[in-house]
């Protein structure tokens, strides 16, 4: 699994020019599921996300977690997030795990989530949606499940 996080001060998702998820602030989470994925990417991933220390202390350091914070979670699949852009100028999606499987471990993933106890919000699977977000900082941080990057 690979995610796009940002630490926003608001961020939503529409579908249809109807909001789906709003969160005040935390992190936006874009995440893409590869074909080999497991409910273990997604507790590895969500467990990296709600740990990392990127929100600002009392001094001014990115010394806290979300959880610290008790800041939201907005999570949005995207399936481009797994694109191989190395080679030509069209993206490859051949990492990108099939709907079936994507769709109940992005379930999963936000069920992970949800378990901290902080508010957390989603897209719609396989819909097109609109993200609008300000971005804090901004600070931004692409993370991968099995640490590739």
């Amino acid at each position: 699994m690979r995610a796009v996080v940002q630490r926003v001060s608001r961020a939503s998702v529409d579908v249809d020019g109807v909001c789906v998820g709003r969160i005040a602030g935390g992190w936006l989470i874009l995440l893409g599921v590869g074909r080999d994925d497991g409910p273990d990417d997604a507790a590895r991933l969500a467990d990296k996300i709600l740990n990392l220390r990127a929100f600002e202390d009392e001094n001014g350091k990115m010394n806290r977690s979300v959880v610290d914070v008790g800041g939201g979670l907005l999570v949005v699949s995207q399936f481009t997030v797994m694109a191989d852009c190395r080679g030509g100028r069209r993206p490859g999606f051949s990492e990108a795990a099939d709907p079936k499987i994507a769709e109940p471990l992005y379930l999963h993933f936000r069920d992970v989530l949800a378990a901290s106890g902080l508010e957390v919000a989603a897209g719609v699977f396989r819909a097109a949606m609109q993200v609008e977000l300000v971005n804090d900082g901004p600070v931004t941080f692409l993370l991968d499940s099995r640490r590739l990057f």
